[in-house]
């Protein structure tokens, strides 16, 4: 996943200069739609069109969602057309059933192509969640954009390809955007720890002594402190490559970071199962420092296969120690990112 800081303020008057880049690849390799029938870069010649790759648990998708929701509100009726591309990362996200809860809990109504296989991803040449490709009403490419942030010039492409195609009403005015919980703009200033990947295959800065001991239940300990951007687990875990699962309760997993935001994608190991989870920060309780998925005292509850938010700081931002303990086994763990 990718993070940029956001543009400074401003739209451009001028012209923004968009070269050809190429024709508006197929969707044809999806594995089906959402919200939608089936679309074809052909059937959407004459409009306008966004492409935007992303998959459900990315928190840099979740902090571009609210320009895609304001653009697709603003400006589909004067002849855009928001088409998402979902292409999962994590195991759970090719579950279409997670996919279409994801849309109904974010308010997402336009178009999504289901990419469990990662053609469409190939057919765009993409590497990148999240990423937006911008056509011209001849199924032109004329711009793109990997990541976070410039909002404005995005908006700006937007207004100019319409112009060009000769549609009305696409003012110069920036839409109207609300970004909150989660979806709220990183604290780029404090921002000082990296995604960190819980599963054997990407993982890195793991603490417990001995290493990581994949595909098999192993008892952890944590060492007495952890260095900034390190974490560790306690208790029994089985690490698989994408995952690490609590194998008993009171199964503990630590880091320390460095942010406003710190997010946690996990779920149920067993779909529709829950385990209960307690948060500590530095030892304590969280109170007003707590996410959106904890309350004060740090209590949770894993149901759902998705990103928790369960730090956001009200500041001073320093250092800081996470401790999660769940109460049973079965609460599965895929990657910690910051905000």
């Amino acid at each position: 996943m990718t993070a940029r800081s956001p543009d400074p303020a401003g739209l451009r008057p001028e012209t923004i200069r968009l070269p050809v880049q190429g024709e508006l690849p197929s969707f044809g390799g999806s594995t089906g739609w959402l919200n939608s029938p089936p679309l074809t870069a052909t059937g959407l010649r004459g409009r306008v069109v966004l492409v935007n790759f992303w998959t459900y648990t990315c928190i840099n998708w979740l902090r571009q969602l609210p320009y895609l929701r304001a653009w697709a509100a603003k400006y589909s009726g004067h002849g855009l057309a928001v088409v998402g591309v979902h292409t999962p990362e994590f195991g759970f996200e090719t579950n279409v059933e997670n996919v279409r809860r994801a849309l109904r809990e974010m308010k997402i109504d336009y178009p999504v192509a289901l990419d469990n296989e990662y053609a469409v991803w190939s057919d765009f040449g993409n590497h990148y969640w999240p990423a937006l490709y911008f056509a011209d009403a001849d199924g032109l490419l004329r711009h793109q954009h990997f990541g976070e942030g410039e909002y404005r010039q995005s908006e700006r492409v937007i207004q100019q390809l319409l112009a060009e195609a000769g549609y009305a009403g696409a003012s110069h005015g920036s839409a109207a955007v609300v970004a909150e919980g989660v979806e709220a703009a990183a604290d780029w200033a404090n921002l000082r720890s990296p995604e960190t990947y819980t599963g054997s295959e990407c993982t890195r800065n793991f603490a417990s002594p001995g290493g990581p001991v994949p595909g098999t239940r192993h008892t952890y300990a944590a060492p007495a402190a952890l260095r900034l951007n390190h974490w560790a687990l306690s208790g029994a875990w089985t690490m698989t490559e994408q995952a690490t699962t609590s194998a008993a309760a009171d199964a503990r997993i630590t880091c320390r970071f460095h942010a406003r935001d710190l997010h946690l994608v996990m779920g149920p190991a067993v779909p529709g199962a829950s385990v209960r989870f307690r948060l500590l920060i530095d030892g304590q309780p969280p109170g007003a420092a707590r996410g959106v998925d904890v309350d004060h005292q740090g209590n949770g509850t894993v149901a759902e296969q998705r990103l928790y938010q369960l730090v956001r700081q009200p500041g001073p931002i320093k250092d800081r120690t996470c401790e999660i303990t769940f109460l049973g086994p079965g609460a599965q763990t895929h990657a910690f990112t910051f905000g």
